[in-house]
């Protein structure tokens, strides 16, 4: 697999919402959070979930470089988040569940 198109997933979501897969213009984003643990001063851990965004509607390349990944949120704490997580994915995915009923009006511009 060279890109995340060449998954089952991606079919699979294709024929299920055959509108938004036939729209030439619509955005594929994808959802990512991964956390690390790093130990501070005097022994004590410290944690950082960072939870990005990623645009699947560029060439392989692009898609996994550092210019087309968006922060959008940074978790810090002396632990993992756990089952609290919830508590800051809730504004993100509002605004995504928004983009997804509602839309945005976009304009195609070529040049």
């Amino acid at each position: 697999m060279c890109h995340p198109s060449d998954a089952e997933a991606w079919r699979h979501f294709d024929r299920i919402h055959p509108d938004f897969a036939g729209e030439p213009c619509t955005v594929r984003l994808g959802l990512c959070t991964d956390g690390f643990a790093q130990h501070g001063q005097y022994g004590r851990t410290y944690s950082c979930w960072p939870i990005i965004l990623k645009s699947y509607n560029l060439p392989s390349g692009m898609c996994m470089s550092s210019d087309y990944i968006f922060l959008t949120i940074v978790i810090p704490g002396p632990s993992n988040p756990k089952h609290l997580i919830d508590i800051y994915w809730e504004p993100l995915i509002e605004v995504l569940q928004n983009l997804w009923h509602v839309g945005i009006l976009m304009r195609q511009c070529e040049g």
